[in-house]
């Protein structure tokens, strides 16, 4: 969240990363003869037949018929904003074999490689070619590997670029097999309306099928899934299946659960069905203006004060003040500010200190600073009546030192005494502490793709840093709303790249939340989904407020999507998620100057 307008952090952290895994990778310009017994495993590489095989990002793909290398087709691929035009094909290849990469390109920056190889990716580039140039690269894939994604991409701001014959020369791919049936079904977690399920991992398996009665509810690329839309005090029967290109397994043994009686659980504090949550600027004033609580329109049902920064960036010790006089003339006095926050909680609103934003660097590196701001934050909310605590931990707060990989047991001090440190405020105020966050997709769903410095060490050690976080307070979560803007393209569940700024973005960031995944692509640490009632999605209020704005009609078609399962377009929900929480922005005051779009959209569209 910013102070004085949109700033792109993000694209930095990405370079970083991208940097790091291109640094890792083997950037081979020859590459040795193919076997006898090798072949082309590329499918459609000439482009012959369209982009039959290919998945492409955005519509930056096409297949045009000159020029070409060969044949008579070949694929332009245009950059266009944050996509940098990627195509991609997942191939089936043999464990622990050698393979030959190869395509010719033409264009400025155009790069290809190959992902998911078990060992070390690979990539290679040109700077520039004028002319046709053949770019080759070589991989042995790891003792367990059986696909592989094979890519193509050009650079951010670049022109249109032209892929043609692309190869993979290697021996075949064993035969795709229907995968074995699904064990070790079992429920993890259960509410009045919901049901955590996981499952042991499946091998050869791409994704699983959830049977709730017979009847198949939910899919799932990982073992592990969330059914929604239950009734209280019900018995459900549930059962899984195994997927993959062959087909579908038989249906595993069914097991038997009950929904509890009571609503929501696990941190829900009484909010509306449909929460909109906005930051309000308390201890600052920018472009947008300052907006007395008093003054905060009744629409926002959950209202998060900006910010509580601390003394020094290492000390755990937050501050909270009103906006200075000379910078927010109209601001009201400290007495009118509490009785202002009364009389919300009085209309059953809740209001929250956030902790962060921008420039508020929080980093718990010890005990004591866990302790300091554990006595710090509880000041702030006694002080000031609070509901409880919002989490906008950005820049350099989290990060994750060389080695810890797992997030389900995270051994970084910052990320330990945050959790420690939350935990002991929600043990000192009880079941009604709201506890909110709202990460950037850096620190979230990076994570499918990376986590941490990597196993070789390397990446930006901040990617998916926020994982840990949520998971080990999933219990005391009341709501999770991560920051879908400010951010460079994001691998979804389908593999492919998102970018920011339409519904497509929204639908396929939320549905990893919903659904899960495995952490940096390994299916032994999948990351399990959270309930719908914890999830909002979160967005800027106007153009001024952030990059990545979304208008109302896609905010709409992303909320119908999840919701309804329509409008989805291309992406495919790995559930329909009902009982979704709502909607986040940054901030009311944005919002106020941009004539209440948003939060106009909101209510009209639930009907408020």
């Amino acid at each position: 969240m910013e102070r004085t307008g949109p700033t792109v952090r993000f694209s930095g952290l990405l370079a970083a990363v991208t940097a790091a895994v291109l640094a890792a990778g083997a950037l081979v310009a020859t590459a040795p003869a193919a076997g006898a017994a090798d072949v082309d495993l590329a499918r459609n590489g000439g482009f012959e037949s369209g982009l039959d095989g290919w998945s492409c990002t955005a519509a930056s793909g096409a297949v045009v018929s000159a020029p070409v290398h060969g044949g008579t087709k070949a694929l332009k691929a245009t950059p266009a904003g944050s996509d940098n035009a990627r195509c991609s094909q997942t191939i089936t290849v043999k464990p622990n074999s050698s393979y030959t990469l190869s395509a010719w390109v033409q264009g400025s920056y155009v790069y290809l490689g190959a992902t998911g190889t078990g060992t070390t990716d690979v990539s290679t580039w040109t700077q520039s070619s004028g002319a046709w140039k053949q770019l080759t690269t070589t991989f042995r894939t790891g003792p367990s590997t059986t696909s592989v994604s094979v890519y193509t991409h050009g650079w951010y701001g670049t022109p249109a670029h032209y892929v043609d014959d692309l190869t993979l020369v290697g021996p075949g791919g064993d035969p795709v097999v229907i995968p074995a049936v699904p064990a070790g079904l079992k429920t993890t977690a259960i509410t009045s309306s919901s049901m955590a399920l996981s499952w042991n991992a499946v091998s050869g398996a791409s994704g699983y099928n959830v049977y709730r009665g017979g009847a198949k509810v939910a899919t799932a690329t990982g073992p592990s899934a969330t059914v929604t839309g239950l009734t209280p005090s019900t018995a459900y029967s549930f059962q899984v299946s195994a997927t993959n290109a062959a087909g579908e397994s038989a249906k595993s043994a069914a097991i038997t659960a009950t929904t509890t009686a009571g609503g929501g659980g696990g941190g829900d504090t009484k909010l509306p069905a449909r929460a909109l949550v906005g930051y309000l600027h308390s201890s600052f004033a920018n472009g947008s203006g300052y907006t007395r609580m008093a003054d905060v329109p009744d629409s926002w049902d959950v209202i998060n004060l900006a910010f509580g920064e601390p003394t020094s960036v290492t000390s755990g010790d937050i501050r909270f003040s009103l906006c200075p006089v000379a910078e927010c003339p109209n601001v009201e006095s400290e007495a009118e500010f509490k009785a202002a926050i009364k009389a919300k909680q009085a209309a059953g609103k809740k209001v929250l200190i956030s902790i962060g934003g921008q420039n508020g660097q929080v980093q718990l590196a010890s005990t004591a600073a866990r302790d300091a701001f554990v006595t710090s934050v509880s000041k702030i909310i006694d002080t000031y009546g609070l509901d409880g605590l919002d989490i906008d931990f950005e820049g350099h707060s989290l990060s994750l030192n060389t080695g810890d990989t797992d997030f389900r047991s995270p051994n970084s001090p910052v990320i330990v005494n945050l959790i420690s440190a939350v935990k002991s405020l929600k043990a000192k105020y009880g079941s009604d502490f709201v506890l909110t966050m709202a990460p950037e997709t850096f620190f979230v769903q990076l994570g499918y793709q990376f986590y941490g410095s990597g196993p070789w060490g390397g990446q930006d050690p901040r990617a998916g840093a926020y994982l840990p976080v949520i998971h080990a307070l999933r219990d005391d979560l009341t709501l999770l709303h991560v920051q879908d803007y400010n951010s460079g393209p994001i691998m979804g569940l389908d593999n492919q790249y998102h970018t920011m700024g339409g519904a497509d973005f929204h639908i396929a960031m939320t549905d990893m939340l919903l659904a899960g995944f495995p952490v940096a692509g390994d299916t032994t640490k999948v990351f399990p989904g959270l309930r719908p009632d914890q999830v909002a999605i979160g967005l800027p209020a106007s153009t001024q407020a952030g990059n990545g704005h979304t208008t109302p009609a896609e905010v709409n078609k992303a909320l119908n999507c999840l919701i309804k399962k329509t409008d989805c377009g291309s992406y495919q929900t790995r559930g329909t998620w009902s009982d979704l929480r709502g909607l986040m922005t940054w901030s009311i005051n944005w919002d106020r100057f941009n004539n209440g779009e948003f939060s106009r959209n909101f209510d009209a569209y639930f009907g408020s």
